[in-house]
């Protein structure tokens, strides 16, 4: 699709009202600059997830404290489970 005037059929169920709300109010021209729109923004949205998660494996990666063992992460996983089903009664 290197053509940027390509023609897609889309069906927007319920979203279809909201498409022709956003035209009838002059905020968009047409239906096609809705879409563009809202691909826009879930890129924005997308880029800025990245970015986040980025810095947070970064700032992991950083961490100057030793690594726990995995036997021990998951044994203390284990054991946290063990407690919340006793608090709930065997209902977890």
């Amino acid at each position: 699709m290197d053509d940027p005037n390509t023609t897609l059929t889309v069906t927007l169920g319920d979203l279809a009202e909201k498409v022709e709300e956003r035209v009838r109010s002059g905020e968009y021209n047409s239906p096609s600059e809705v879409l563009r729109a809202g691909l826009e923004a879930l890129a924005r949205e997308e880029r800025a997830f990245e970015a986040v998660l980025k810095a947070k494996v970064e700032e992991a990666l950083a961490d100057p404290r030793p690594s726990i063992p995995a036997a021990e992460v998951f044994a203390n996983l284990e054991d946290h489970h063990r407690q919340r089903v006793a608090r709930a009664g065997g209902k977890v």
